[in-house]
């Protein structure tokens, strides 16, 4: 099912000095591509310190919440709009005076997300744009001295606390904004007020809210890890935030990798965040959104893979959350309510051929996620190790099943699929669940010859 998505990391590839012009497409599939270049030379470089310890939550987490909410929406013509639309600054700054969402928004968001079945939240401090909804003592342009007249970041972190989720701040260090944005690649004088700058700020956001669960780096342009001084930073949130893991974006490994609208599993720890249409902020006439199949399915993929789901919203600018962003996540929510064990803390999965169906594991124990309902019977081909028992896992009702030499055969199911939209059959196993369609392919060849 590829869809065509705009990633920030290949749009900000495409671009020139001035910051210009046309944007790459990626695509979207429930395939897993392989890592790239650069998140294969990643996998090489050691993680951060206590990398182990601070992992563990996130790990068994799996599912989380992002958040891109900005001035951006006030137009509700997508996060890009200053950019691509060629907006002149002063113009710009018009919207922080226009901006002025509802008080504590964000607790309609925490709610959502824990009845999703999300587990974290991550939400934008700082976008592009350079509007900041943190109280930042190093700029007037910030919520706190602007349209909203609070602390936004505040009343996020608040609401996510109250709903027993952990949280992060997405930053961004590029800064359309900042008069040094651009010009720090050119100038020494430039680059050292701007990163001054950027670094004051990451400090503020990690110290103005107590304890902060992700710090979520965006867009290095156009700067390397050297010009950012990114180590300093890294030891800097560290220090500040000792339990707080790190993600890729500042031109270091970090803890974890960060494939943008699609799912591509790496050998270390990674989260796949991705939008429900096709835009991160709010676009009023984006009206391409994922079923919540499609957000099933790649919640599946991505726990398969051993990595976590970040699925966006986009709220408009008084903060309340577009109706069908709410509708897909109640329908996963109600699927999670029944199913969640199989993506909780779930293993890498060496399982994977179907057709109609994808496959994560806990232990010994296969899960076996049937998107396409095949009728009385389910097969999963090559399947080497022994099963001991089946059922369904949203009733607990056993599965009868035939163990052959080359496939397990599961039969006596409903010839219409009992769950929606997604049906999760428990599988338990001997051992770890391998399957081998090596094997397959090579007696189908003896007994062809």
């Amino acid at each position: 099912m590829p869809e065509l998505k705009i990633s920030r990391r290949n749009y900000l590839g495409a671009l020139g000095a001035g910051a210009g012009a046309a944007a790459a497409l990626s695509t979207l599939s429930c395939t897993q591509p392989q890592p790239t270049k650069e998140a294969k030379k990643a996998e090489e470089i050691p993680p951060p310190p206590e990398h182990e310890r601070r992992m563990q939550w996130w790990r068994e987490a799996k599912f989380g919440m992002f958040i891109h909410w900005g001035l951006y929406s006030v137009f509700g013509r997508h996060e890009w709009a200053m950019e691509t639309e060629a907006i002149p600054v002063t113009e710009y700054e018009l919207l922080a005076k226009q901006f002025k969402p509802r008080p504590n928004a964000a607790r309609d968001w925490a709610k959502l997300a824990k009845r999703a079945g999300m587990k974290y939240m991550v939400m934008t401090s700082k976008h592009h744009e350079g509007f900041c909804h943190f109280d930042s003592k190093l700029t007037n342009y910030c919520a706190p001295r602007q349209g909203p007249g609070r602390d936004l970041a505040k009343e996020f972190v608040e609401a996510a606390r109250a709903e027993g989720l952990r949280l992060g701040f997405y930053y961004s260090l590029m800064d359309w904004h900042h008069p040094d944005g651009a010009k720090c690649a050119e100038n020494e004088e430039s680059r050292r007020r701007f990163v001054d700058y950027i670094h004051g700020q990451i400090q503020e956001i990690l110290t103005l809210y107590g304890k902060i669960d992700i710090m979520w780096y965006d867009v290095a342009w156009p700067l390397d890890a050297k010009g950012w001084e990114s180590e300093k930073m890294n030891e800097m949130v560290l220090k500040l935030q000792p339990d707080i893991v790190i993600n890729n974006r500042n031109q270091l490994p970090g803890d974890f990798g960060t494939p943008e609208q699609r799912i591509v599993a790496e050998k270390r720890d990674w989260e796949a965040c991705m939008t429900m249409n096709d835009s991160w902020g709010y676009h009023k006439n984006d009206d391409d959104w994922k079923t919540p199949k499609t957000v099933i399915r790649n919640l599946v993929t991505c726990a398969r893979g051993g990595g976590n789901y970040l699925l966006n919203i986009g709220p408009k600018a008084d903060g309340s959350i577009p109706e069908e962003s709410t509708k897909i996540l109640n329908t996963v929510g109600a699927w999670m309510e029944k199913n969640s064990q199989s993506i909780y803390g779930a293993e890498r999965c060496q399982v994977r051929t179907s057709m109609y169906a994808g496959y994560t594991r806990r232990g010994n124990t296969l899960y076996m996620h049937i998107h396409f309902w095949p009728g009385a019977t389910a097969v999963i081909p090559g399947l080497e190790t022994k099963v001991k028992s089946a059922k369904l896992l949203a009733s607990g009702k056993p599965v009868e099943f035939k163990q052959e030499e080359l496939r397990v055969v599961l039969t006596g199911l409903p010839e219409s699929a009992p769950d929606t939209p997604v049906t999760t059959l428990a599988i338990e196993c001997e051992s770890e669940p391998i399957q081998n369609m090596e094997r397959v392919r090579k007696q189908r060849q003896r007994l062809q010859a």
